[in-house]
């Protein structure tokens, strides 16, 4: 059973009866697509106008450019450049040679007359190490696309929690600007989100009492209604009409990598309800 479907290879050869041969020898043992040319420059044209050359087979000895020096034009390339190049020569036996082969991007270097099973081994060896990189390129493909749908299914969780949560939310730069805000936010205060992200927090945002000052930086509401001693909360947001919504208002500062604070997470609890049924029970006693 022949192997390597879908491969593509390239033969380069300035003797039509050497091309014969390879592409004998090949297709004899493996179900390639089999690309020919017979010069260098021929070689370069094939190789840029023909997408997914997998391996170059290229003599060294032709004339006008040689397979040094086509090889050094194929690496040169974008498109080209990491196609691995196995050289074939008759003539250049000697180390300097070779080593010339793999300064000008040759992977592998095979004199003639070619052993045929030295070279069916030396192309299956290529073609192997091919189909690896390709099954691991999937399988990073596959888990790259799991965890971006992971990610992306995450970001629409906290999307929702946030559209959908009852509390107001407002995210400011550390100068108190209004950065983002959440669909109860513009509704608590009856602005549209462009106009909130124009603004600052002070600009919807009151304290009233002199010992509840800080409230936008301290927790001292969230004491108070924890021991049950809060009957009024005087912080409020300043709605677009002027009027004024009592809140149970926290803030969270969040800190870059140098302890730097990048924004503040506030949260702010309409609490009308909760002071209306106080002033039920105080009126009652």
């Amino acid at each position: 059973m022949k192997r390597y479907a879908g491969f593509k290879l390239l033969i380069v050869d300035d003797h039509a009866h050497n091309l014969f041969t390879l592409r004998t020898l090949v297709e004899r043992y493996m179900d390639v697509e089999i690309l020919e040319a017979t010069s260098g420059q021929q070689a370069l044209d094939i190789a840029v106008r023909e997408p997914g050359i997998d391996l170059i087979i290229l003599d060294v000895q032709m004339p006008e450019m040689d397979g040094f020096q086509t090889a050094s034009m194929l690496k040169i390339r974008k498109k080209t450049k990491d196609i691995p190049i196995i050289f074939l020569t008759a003539a250049f036996k000697t180390e300097e040679f070779q080593l010339k082969g793999y300064e000008v991007g040759g992977v592998d270097y095979l004199l003639k007359p070619i052993d045929d099973n030295q070279l069916l081994n030396k192309i299956s060896t290529y073609f192997r190490l091919i189909e690896k990189e390709r099954e691991l390129n999937k399988i990073l493909e596959q888990k790259v696309a799991e965890r971006t749908a992971e990610l992306a299914a995450a970001k629409q969780h906290l999307e929702n929690i946030i559209t959908y949560m009852g509390e107001a939310l407002l995210v400011l730069n550390p100068e108190g600007e209004i950065e983002s805000v959440n669909p109860t936010a513009c509704k608590m205060l009856d602005y549209s989100e462009a106009d909130l992200l124009r603004m600052s927090i002070g600009d919807v945002f009151e304290e009233e009492a002199e010992e509840q000052a800080g409230a936008f930086f301290g927790t001292w509401l969230e004491a108070l209604i924890r021991t049950g001693a809060l009957s009024r909360i005087e912080a409020s947001f300043i709605a677009k009409d002027g009027r004024r919504v009592p809140i149970l208002f926290s803030r969270t500062a969040v800190k870059d990598s140098t302890g730097n604070i990048s924004h503040i997470i506030c949260i702010a609890k309409d609490m009308t309800g909760y002071i209306r049924d106080m002033d039920a029970v105080q009126n009652a006693s």
